[in-house]
């Protein structure tokens, strides 16, 4: 089949990712292994257009994720995730960079790095340091470090990382160019979960820097809302490993003609109430950072809150369903089991405690009733 690209007439991004999360859930086990990569899922994502659907409309896309496209990159990212969390995770890196190139790029670069991405170039953020030390920009304008914890190392050939004079500085946003297969190690990913999504070091080491590979200032990557603001899309991503969890569960009650007991029928109730919970926070979500008619701290309160809670949904739906299932869900041929060690490991994001402190002081803060605090034109 032919590519797809999201200037196509009708173009549907919902659709195409459908498509892909259909072909994903089958090759998910096959990739199940150390050093394991969705490769063919990445090609159905250029392929189907997803890969170029971020790009705004005045440079090639559709614009995915702006409004009124919000709610679809939400759905999208949802069903990515249903599909493969690896995979889900990797192509929400890809949007985020091509938000950041949105805007905070020049016009030579915005130009430059959107038809990278409409000739099928993988995008991922990297802002991982090793402990105690950073990626370093020096005077001679070339880099020396590593970033740590990249998904998709070896594989994403546009890595928009952060880097700093010293650690502890200000971080300035590069996007640099990289070979597939060059400067990645991948020995010490020897994860519970999230096996595919190829996550290891990456090694800098004296990149020359020119002026076009920076993007925006010194702290633009750090600017709120659109830093913290941005959980909601990884949330999106859990949410749709959190179905899968959901919908494996209820395929082996019926499977095994235990949907008439009725306390098998009243944890399933709990989890489909979590996962409802969790879809209507996540679309909330995504629509107060869209119309950022709120005041900044109030737009990052709510993610922050939004985050938790569907990470909080994901926990319970996991819990329940591991008890409904009982040992079978833990044998690696049970749906159950890779879907469960996946969603678990995604769940751990940076600084869950941070974010429920900050959101709760923020809420503290507040004037007017809890009926104020997330509306527009409430009182702020």
């Amino acid at each position: 089949m032919d590519q797809i690209t999201p200037a196509t007439l009708a173009y549907d991004p919902v659709a195409a990712a459908r498509q892909v999360a259909n072909t994903a859930t089958g090759r998910a086990c096959e990739q199940d292994r150390d050093e394991g990569f969705p490769v063919e899922d990445i090609a159905d994502l250029a392929r189907l257009g997803l890969l170029a659907a971020p790009i705004p409309s005045d440079d090639g896309g559709v614009g995915l994720g702006e409004e009124p496209g919000t709610c679809q990159l939400a759905a999208v990212l949802r069903l990515v995730g249903y599909g493969s969390l690896a995979l889900g995770r990797l192509y929400e890196g890809h949007v985020n960079a091509l938000q950041l190139v949105a805007r905070y790029g020049d016009a030579g670069q915005r130009a430059r790095l959107f038809t990278d991405a409409l000739d099928g170039h993988l995008f991922g953020v990297w802002n991982t340091d090793s402990p105690g030390d950073c990626l370093r920009l020096g005077e001679d304008r070339r880099l020396r470090g590593v970033k740590t914890f990249a998904s998709g190392a070896g594989f994403v050939t546009r890595a928009l990382v952060t880097v700093k004079r010293e650690p502890g500085a200000l971080p300035l946003m590069l996007v640099v160019p990289l070979e597939v297969g060059s400067r990645a190690d991948l020995s010490g990913w020897h994860a519970h979960g999230m096996r595919a999504s190829a996550t290891g070091t990456v090694d800098f080491e004296d990149i020359a820097v020119s002026d076009d590979e920076i993007l925006g200032g010194w702290d633009d990557y750090h600017r709120q809302p659109t830093f913290s603001g941005g959980a909601w899309r990884f949330a999106a991503v859990q949410l749709g490993g959190i179905e899968a969890v959901f919908d494996a569960w209820r395929g082996h009650l019926s499977a095994t003609g235990r949907s008439g007991d009725p306390h098998q029928l009243a944890r399933l109730g709990e989890g489909a109430i979590a996962v409802e919970g969790a879809r209507h926070w996540v679309e909330r979500a995504a629509l107060i950072v869209a119309e950022d008619e709120l005041a900044p701290e109030r737009i990052v309160a709510f993610v922050n809150l939004a985050r938790l809670a569907v990470e909080k949904a994901g926990l319970d739906v996991l819990q329940l369903a591991q008890r409904s299932v009982g040992l079978q869900g833990f044998l690696r041929e049970h749906p159950l089991e890779r879907l469960s060690r996946d969603l678990a490991t995604y769940l751990r994001q940076p600084a869950p405690d941070r974010a429920l402190t900050t959101a709760a002081a923020e809420i503290l803060t507040a004037d007017g009733t809890a009926s104020d605090l997330f509306t527009p034109g409430g009182i702020l």
